[in-house]
């Protein structure tokens, strides 16, 4: 169950099929990289910044972060910065 497992689209067997491709290395790798990618910056990270540093696509990128958020690992600040189309996104950062 989500987020311990990948979100889906209900009633979409394509989408069910992703998630359920995402083995838990995988996705505790992802996870992990993300995480660190947070914490060892002193500013934080928007989404779109964790992408491009770690060549992932939004979807994948914001998903991690979304369960590292969930978990309680990461949080959003109040603090937004531009992303490469222009809008404004939270910056991350560790929670504890």
């Amino acid at each position: 169950m989500y987020p311990t497992r990948p979100g889906f689209v209900a009633g979409s067997d394509t989408s069910e099929d992703a998630a359920d491709s995402i083995n838990d290395d995988v996705l505790g790798r992802l996870r992990r990289s993300i995480y660190r990618e947070v914490r060892h910056s002193p500013a934080g990270r928007t989404c779109d910044e964790i992408e491009v540093t770690l060549d992932l696509r939004h979807q994948t990128a914001s998903a991690r972060l979304r369960e590292l958020e969930l978990g309680g690992w990461v949080e959003p600040t109040a603090e937004k910065r531009r992303t490469r189309s222009g809008r404004l996104a939270h910056v991350y950062r560790v929670a504890f």
